[in-house]
């Protein structure tokens, strides 16, 4: 779903793109009737990204209880090394929700220009984890370990591409918040980076979860 939290974003909102951003005193948000039509309240965007967070921990929840009965009741399951770089990786994930409160922080400030470069900073982050990813599947199959090879490295592969294109999902949403021309939107750019921001740490801790599972679970 890369796209559910930039849907979520602009509700009933007309499209557009551009580099504006709020007004210095008007950066924390509020309902400022802006674009000539009603503010959207606060409470609808974060019932929208609740349900799509809820939808997507169905969803690997569902994978989690195929990934243990499978596990228990095959002969053929078989360990492999799991890649250091996943552990790298996790850093760099988990320092991505820092900078991203940080830079919220700005916002709040109505400080744009500290906000831009942390809220690029964070994207950069999230682009890094996914580079990650893919060096991780390189170096597995470098080892032989491929998607068929068994049904661990298939649950390996599964559960860490699934992850990977939800991150991609909230860097969509990172750079809708960065370049939409919020003067025309009904709500605020606070209000829309409060929104990625729970998306984006939902995926982080999604991500340590996901990691223990597999290193656990082999």
């Amino acid at each position: 779903m890369p796209g559910i939290v930039a849907e979520e974003l602009d509700l009933h909102v007309e499209r557009g793109f551009g580099g504006g951003n709020p007004p210095r005193g008007n950066a924390g948000g509020g309902d400022d009737g802006r674009g000539g039509g009603r503010s959207i309240p606060r409470r609808a965007y974060i019932t929208g990204i609740t349900l799509a967070v809820a939808a997507i921990m169905m969803f690997f929840m569902a994978l989690t209880s195929s990934y243990i009965v499978r596990k228990g009741t095959g002969t053929d399951w078989q360990a492999f090394g799991m890649p250091r770089v996943l552990w790298a990786n996790t850093v760099i994930l988990l320092l991505s929700s820092l900078t991203l409160e940080m830079a919220r922080r700005q916002l709040a400030r109505g400080e744009i220009s500290a906000f831009r470069n942390l809220w690029a900073l964070t994207t950069g982050l999230g682009l890094l984890f996914v580079g990650g990813q893919l060096v991780a599947w390189h170096q597995l199959r470098a080892a032989g370990v491929y998607l068929s090879t068994n049904p661990s490295s298939s649950f390996f592969y599964v559960f860490t591409a699934a992850h990977a294109v939800h991150v991609l999902g909230g860097i969509f949403a990172l750079l809708f918040v960065a370049f939409r021309s919020w003067q025309r939107s009904r709500t605020t750019q606070a209000i829309g980076a409060e929104v990625a921001g729970i998306y984006w740490h939902f995926l982080d801790g999604l991500w340590v979860f996901l990691l223990l599972l597999l290193s656990l679970g082999r």
